[in-house]
């Protein structure tokens, strides 16, 4: 049975008793709604008085022309084109404590911006949500110690399929390149999400 956005909430609000910084990962293929259960997770857990930030994989894709330069640019998503040291660093910080800047996606301009969302000290559960969280390969594997909780979201792939081919709809991309984003890009990823993420603490499929 798929618990309930509720349940999931009141289990972490459970789980991090006592704790001055929580960091629940959620992970997951393109298109899955990371993002989605993230920020509903951060409204339910205001609503009830918790002090929680949302912490992006995103904000850590390299810059196009890096990209360009090591021929990365048409894979841009898979796991060699995001900084995955900075990220382990910055999730590192997290957990210490503190306040912490991390930077954030702009995909209607494709690029990361720098210290666009601040981590405030009182903020004390965290919602680090990417595609690569749990998969088993350095750098991205030294994440796992980091993590005190992990969630994968991972829907059938009629509904990936069907969700990925509306946003890049949404962009405004021709048939063309949908089809090249989904079958070049996207879902070579989430398969690959699928294949080599470490079990979570919850799976779930629908969001």
């Amino acid at each position: 049975m798929t618990p309930t956005l509720d349940g999931i909430v009141e289990g972490i609000r459970e789980r991090a008793q006592g704790a001055d910084r929580y960091i629940v990962a959620i992970a997951g293929p393109p298109g899955a709604g990371k993002s989605t259960l993230s920020e509903r997770l951060h409204e339910a857990l205001t609503a009830r008085g918790e002090r929680s930030a949302i912490l992006p994989m995103d904000g850590f894709h390299m810059d196009n022309a890096v990209l360009e330069a090591r021929g990365l640019l048409a894979r841009k998503g898979v796991p060699d084109s995001f900084d995955a040291r900075g990220f382990v660093d910055i999730v590192r910080a997290v957990r210490q404590g503190g306040e912490v800047l991390v930077p954030v996606f702009d995909r209607d301009r494709e690029l990361a911006i720098n210290a666009a969302r601040v981590i405030e000290p009182q903020d004390r559960i965290i919602l680090v949500e990417g595609t690569f969280l749990l998969i088993d390969r350095q750098p991205w594997s030294n994440l796992a110690p980091l993590f005190d909780y992990t969630i994968f979201v991972a829907p059938p792939i009629e509904e990936l399929t069907r969700r990925l081919t509306a946003r890049w709809k949404g962009y405004d991309m021709d048939a063309a390149g949908i089809e090249w984003k989904l079958h070049g890009n996207d879902l070579p990823n989430g398969r690959l999400v699928m294949e080599e993420s470490r079990k979570a603490d919850l799976s779930i499929d629908v969001i």
